[in-house]
C-alpha cells in the first residue's frame, strides 16, 4: 500500500493555505491567508472561489452528516476559526449565517460533535469553549497557560482531546471528571487526533515525531526523528490508517504506527492541514507555501490463498492466481474503487456508485448492482457478504447480488463500526452495540435479519468480536476479546461465556473449520477444537498448538488464516507466514464424512499427543464412544478411558447420553434426560454421586420410590465422613422410614435387571 499525489493543477491561492475539508459530496474546500476559500473537485481541480471574507483563516471543519440524504435537514455548513478571534458559520454556496466572538487572539482550532449539537473551539488565548449548534457560548471547558494547537472530540461526545505547550489533556464535559494530562513531545504538540473507531490518538510536534497513544495516554508507537516537524496529523474514517505531514512531505501509516510510504513534495512548504474523505481512499492536504495536495490510497494487496489482488490505481485492479502463476487486469472501472473484499472464492468490489460481485474462476461475467451510498465495510461469509454504509446501515447479499435483508437497531451508529465490531456467518451477525458503553453485542440472523434473542453483555469494554465459519447455526461461536486482552469464546445459541487466554493481541477463525489461531503473549496459537472449554480444559490445554520458535513481537495481527498457513503482521508491518500443521483440516474433513476409523488411522500414522486430544474431543461431542476410548488411551488419559468404557457398559441410549451430559458438567440436562425416559433410578443415583442428596430425596418422594435408598447412601456418606446428621429433613426421614440395607441392595439389582430389559437395550457396541 502507498500513497499516490497529485498538488493541484492550479496554485488558485496566492498565500499559505491554513485548511482544507471535504465534504460528503467529495468536494474540497480549502481557506488561504489570502481570504478566500476555494472549492475543488475530487480530480484536484478547482472548481470555483466560494468566498473572499475580510479574514485570516486557521481551521475548516464540516458539520457531521451521516448520509447526503440529510443535507436537505439545513445542515450543509461548515465552520472556519479566524485569527482575529471569530468563529464563523458558512452555507455551502459560501453565504455566511453566522459570526461568533469566540477568542481574544487567534482561534486556532475548531471541531463540530459528531452529533452535530455542539461546536468545540480553542485558541491563542488558552482557553478552549463549546457552543451550541446555533452560535451560544455554552461553557469554557478549559483555561491553558499557552495557546491551544488542536482540539478533538471523542467519539461519544462526551470528552475532548487538546495539546498545549508539550502536553496533551483529555478533558471531560462533566464537571467532576478528573482530567487526563501527559507529556507528549520534548517541543510543543503542533497536531493531534483521536479516531473515534479504533480510540487511538496520534500527535505530532515540534520535536520532529509523531506518536500513538491509547485513550489512557500509554505511548504505543514513537517514530525516529525527522527533519523537519510534524505540522499535521489525521485519522482516516475507518480507522485503519493515518496520515502525516511535514514540511515537502506527506506520509501514510497503519494504525500500529509504521509508515506504508513517505512522499517528498514539490515546493509545497510544511503541510498544515490533512483531511480525509468519508471512504478513506483519498486525502488532501494544505501547503504552506499556497499549494493544494492531493492523495489517493493505491496497491492494496489482499490475498486468500490462492489469489492475490491489488488495487493499482483508483480505477484499475489486477488479478494475480497463485497457483497458476497468471494474472489478469479486470475492466477500468468507471468511478472510483473504494472497498475490495477477497474470499470464498469471490471478489467483492465496491465502487463509488455500483457494487460488483466476481467468482474467481470466471471473473470474465461479474454481477453488478448500484449503491444507494459511499460503502465503509465489506465482510465476506461462505454463502453471503455484508456490505455497510451510512445511508442504509447494515445491508446483507447473496453472490449473485440479491439483497437479502437490512437489520437494524435503535442507536446503530453506522460510522463508528469497523471490521472489528462486526461480524458475520453464514446465518448469523454480530454487532458491538456502541451506544452501550461498547459492552453490549447485538445478534441477527442473516435470514431475515431478526434479532437472536436477547443482547448479551459483558462486563468489560469489548474490543473485537469473530463469529465461527464452520458447522450450523447451533455450532456457531463468537470470540471477544476485550480491553483486558483476554479472550473468551462464546456460543451464540447458550451464551455460556467461557475464557480461553489472556494477554491476547488478535484472534482469526480458520476459515473452513472450527479451528482458532490467536496470537497470545507474543506467540502464535492454534485450537485445534476450542468449544472444549466448556467441556475439559485439562484437555483443552492438549488439543492447543503453540508455535514455539515463533515471536512476533507485541500487538502482532493475524491476518489471514486459511488451509495450514497464518499470515501475520508483526507490530513493524512485516508480514510473516506462518505455516501449521495440514492434519486438523484432513481429520475435520473425515470426521464431517463420519469416517472415524480412517481418523483413527490418520491420528496413528501422524503419533501426534496434540491430534489424539483433538479426535478424543471431537469423538466426545459426537458420541463416538469407540474412537475416544481409542484416543484417550493414546495419551495416557486412564481416568478417562475407565469412564468411556464405563459410559458403553450403560444398556439405555438416554443412560449413556445423561452421562456424557454429566462429563459436560450439566447435570441439570443429564436428571432431564433420565426423567423424560423414566429412569427415576438412574436419575437418584446421578445426584446421590454427585452428593446432592436432597435432590435425590425430592426425585425419590415426588416418584415415590427409593426414599429408603437415598437415606441409605446419606447414612453411609455420613459414616464415611465421621459426622452426624444435622439436617432436619434427613432426620425426621430417618424416624419414619427403616432403611435396611439388603432390601436397598435387593431394589438396586432389581432396577438394573429391569434397565436392561427395556426396549432396544444393549450395550455401545
Amino acid at each position: 500500500m502507498r500513497l499516490k499525489v497529485k498538488q493541484g493543477s492550479a496554485q488558485v491561492h496566492s498565500e499559505l493555505t491554513g485548511a482544507v475539508g471535504w465534504n460528503v459530496w467529495n468536494e474540497l474546500f480549502s481557506c488561504s491567508d489570502d481570504q478566500t476559500i476555494h472549492k475543488w473537485n475530487m480530480l484536484g481541480e478547482p472548481e470555483q472561489k466560494v468566498c473572499q471574507l475580510d479574514a485570516y483563516f486557521t481551521d475548516i471543519h464540516w458539520y457531521p452528516v451521516s448520509s447526503k440524504k440529510n443535507q436537505a435537514g439545513g445542515t450543509d455548513v461548515f465552520a472556519v476559526a479566524c485569527t482575529d478571534g471569530t468563529v464563523k458559520i458558512l452555507a455551502r454556496t459560501g453565504r455566511m449565517e453566522r459570526s461568533i466572538e469566540a477568542h481574544k487572539g487567534a482561534c486556532i482550532s475548531l471541531r463540530w460533535s459528531f452529533d452535530g449539537t455542539a461546536l468545540a473551539t480553542a485558541g491563542e488565548d488558552g482557553s478552549v469553549k463549546i457552543w451550541s449548534r446555533n452560535g451560544m457560548l455554552r461553557s469554557t471547558l478549559a483555561q491553558a497557560d499557552s495557546p491551544v494547537y488542536c482540539i478533538v472530540w471523542a467519539y461519544d461526545c462526551d470528552q475532548l482531546c487538546y495539546c498545549t505547550g508539550s502536553n496533551v489533556v483529555i478533558k471531560s464535559l462533566s464537571s467532576n471528571a478528573k482530567q487526563n494530562a501527559w507529556k507528549a513531545h520534548d517541543g510543543v504538540v503542533l497536531k493531534c487526533d483521536w479516531s473515534p473507531i479504533n480510540h487511538l490518538i496520534v500527535t505530532g510536534g515540534e520535536d520532529c515525531k509523531y506518536k500513538v497513544w491509547d485513550s489512557f495516554g500509554r505511548l504505543l508507537y514513537q517514530s525516529g526523528v525527522y527533519d523537519y516537524p510534524v505540522t499535521s496529523v489525521a485519522w482516516s474514517p475507518s480507522g485503519e490508517l493515518f496520515a502525516v505531514g511535514g514540511f515537502n512531505s506527506m506520509q501514510l501509516c497503519d494504525r500500529m504506527g509504521w509508515a506504508y510510504s513517505k512522499i517528498h513534495l514539490n515546493d509545497t512548504g510544511s503541510i498544515m492541514s490533512l483531511s480525509w474523505t468519508a471512504d478513506s481512499t483519498a486525502l488532501a492536504g494544505s501547503g504552506g507555501g499556497g499549494a493544494v495536495v492531493f492523495g489517493q490510497v493505491v496497491d492494496l494487496a489482499l490475498e486468500d490463498g490462492k489469489m492475490q489482488v491489488t488495487v493499482v490505481d483508483e480505477h484499475r485492479i489486477v488479478v494475480n492466481d497463485i497457483l497458476n502463476e497468471n494474472a489478469d487486469e479486470l475492466p477500468e472501472f468507471r468511478d472510483r474503487v473504494i472497498k475490495v473484499s477477497l474470499g470464498y472464492g469471490y471478489l467483492i468490489v465496491a465502487t463509488a456508485t455500483q457494487c460488483h460481485i466476481y467468482n474467481t474462476t470466471n471473473l470474465g461475467t461479474p454481477h453488478i448492482f448500484d449503491l444507494k451510498d459511499t460503502v465503509t465495510l465489506l465482510l465476506q461469509a461462505e454463502r453471503n457478504f455484508l456490505l455497510l454504509d451510512n445511508s442504509a446501515g447494515i445491508q446483507i447479499y447473496t453472490y449473485e447480488g440479491r439483497q437479502i435483508c437490512n437489520p437494524r437497531f435503535q442507536g446503530l451508529r453506522t460510522e463508528l463500526l469497523n471490521a472489528q465490531m462486526i461480524t458475520i456467518s453464514n446465518d448469523t451477525i454480530a454487532v458491538l452495540d456502541q451506544q452501550a458503553s461498547g459492552t453490549t453485542v447485538r445478534f441477527f440472523d442473516t435470514a431475515q435479519g431478526r434479532p437472536l434473542g436477547d443482547p448479551w453483555s459483558h462486563t468489560l469494554e469489548v474490543k473485537e468480536i469473530a463469529l465461527s465459519q464452520a458447522g450450523t447455526i447451533n455450532d456457531r461461536q463468537l470470540i471477544v476479546i476485550d480491553r483486558n486482552r483476554d479472550l473468551y469464546l462464546l456460543p451464540v445459541m447458550k451464551r455460556n461465556i467461557a475464557k480461553l487466554a489472556a494477554m491476547c493481541d488478535s484472534a482469526k477463525w480458520h476459515d473452513a473449520t472450527p479451528m482458532l489461531g490467536a496470537m497470545v503473549d507474543q506467540r502464535l496459537c492454534v485450537w485445534y477444537y476450542p468449544s472444549e472449554v466448556y467441556v475439559d480444559k485439562d484437555l483443552l490445554n492438549k488439543t492447543r498448538y503453540t508455535k514455539s520458535d515463533s515471536d512476533f513481537g507485541k500487538s502482532a495481527q493475524i491476518q489471514m488464516f486459511a488451509g495450514n498457513r497464518c499470515l501475520v503482521r508483526r507490530s513493524d508491518g512485516v508480514l510473516v507466514s506462518a505455516a501449521t500443521s495440514p492434519y486438523p483440516a484432513v481429520l475435520y474433513d473425515m470426521v464431517r464424512r463420519q469416517q472415524w476409523d480412517k481418523a483413527t488411522r490418520l491420528c496413528r500414522f501422524i503419533k501426534d499427543p496434540t491430534m489424539w486430544a483433538t479426535l478424543a474431543a471431537i469423538a466426545m461431542s459426537a458420541r463416538e464412544l469407540n474412537t475416544a476410548e481409542v484416543a484417550f488411551s493414546a495419551i495416557d488419559e486412564v481416568d478417562k478411558t475407565h469412564f468411556v468404557r464405563k459410559v458403553k457398559s450403560i444398556p439405555t441410549e438416554e443412560g449413556r447420553n445423561a452421562e456424557l451430559a454429566l462429563y459436560r458438567h450439566k447435570p441439570d440436562e443429564a436428571e432431564v434426560i433420565l426423567v423424560q425416559a423414566g429412569l427415576i433410578y438412574r436419575a437418584i443415583k446421578l445426584n446421590i454421586k454427585l452428593f446432592n442428596f436432597e435432590r435425590a430425596y425430592d426425585l425419590a418422594t415426588q416418584h415415590k420410590q427409593h426414599q429408603d435408598t437415598v437415606l441409605y447412601y446419606r447414612q453411609s456418606f455420613l459414616r464415611g465422613a465421621k459426622q452426624q446428621e444435622t439436617n432436619p429433613r434427613f432426620m425426621q426421614a430417618n424416624d419414619s422410614i427403616v432403611v435396611d440395607a439388603k432390601v436397598v441392595k435387593k431394589k438396586i439389582e432389581e432396577e438394573r435387571t429391569k434397565e436392561m430389559q427395556r426396549p432396544g437395550a444393549k450395550r455401545y457396541v
